[in-house]
This record gives C-alpha cells, sequence and structure tokens, in this order.
C-alpha cells in the first residue's frame, strides 16, 4: 500500500522560507516520478515541482528560482525547499507521482503567508 505523508508546512511572514516534506512508503522515490502540487481555494490543484528518475527537475513558472525540489533515497522522502515565500504561495501543498495517481493524495500540509 502507497503512502505519502506531507509535513513542514505553517505561518511563515512575507519573504520568509520553509522546508515540506514528504515520507514515502509503499513506493521508491529512487524509482518514482514525483511532484509537489497545491491548492489554494477556489483553485484548482497545480504541479509546482517534479523531480525524475535521473534526478531532473522541472518547475512551474510562479516558483522558479524560489522553490528547489529534492530527495534523499535513504530517508525515502521528497523535500521541497521553498523561499521568497509571498501571499500568492498559501495554498494546500500534496506530494503525489507525476502524473498523479487519485489513490495516492494524503492529506497535505498547509502553507500560509502572511504577516
Amino acid at each position: 500500500q502507497v503512502r505519502l505523508v506531507e509535513s513542514g508546512g505553517g505561518l511563515v511572514q512575507p519573504g520568509g522560507s520553509l522546508r515540506l516534506y514528504c515520507a514515502a512508503s509503499g513506493i521508491l522515490v529512487s524509482l518514482s516520478v514525483l511532484g509537489w502540487y497545491r491548492q489554494a481555494p477556489g483553485k484548482q490543484r497545480e504541479l509546482v515541482a517534479s523531480i525524475t528518475r535521473g534526478g531532473f527537475t522541472n518547475y512551474a513558472n510562479s516558483v522558479k528560482g524560489r522553490f528547489t525540489i529534492s530527495r534523499d533515497n535513504i530517508k525515502n522522502t521528497v523535500y521541497l525547499q521553498m523561499n521568497s515565500l509571498n501571499a500568492e504561495d498559501t495554498a494546500a501543498y500534496y506530494c503525489n507521482q507525476d502524473p498523479p495517481v487519485p489513490g495516492f493524495w494524503g492529506q497535505g500540509t498547509q502553507v500560509t503567508v502572511s504577516s
């Protein structure tokens, strides 16, 4: 059974940073194409970053240069380092395969950027 558990969200001031964690079980992050997604109130869920089996990364234009996706194969965990956060980054963040598998969605972790 695949389980993806997100954590690390919270309240942060504009310009601040957060690091999100996605602990995986039932799959190996080293053999999967994984992505971080986010969904803001009233908006569709969107892919913000992904990492391939070979370690190549891709980012949405809105986060390019500010967010970094990485993984630790030993810990079987995927990370999202988020810097220079702004109010538009406020959303629930989820990890999943890319493209996403419906049954793999976790509970997500909330990121709120506010002064």
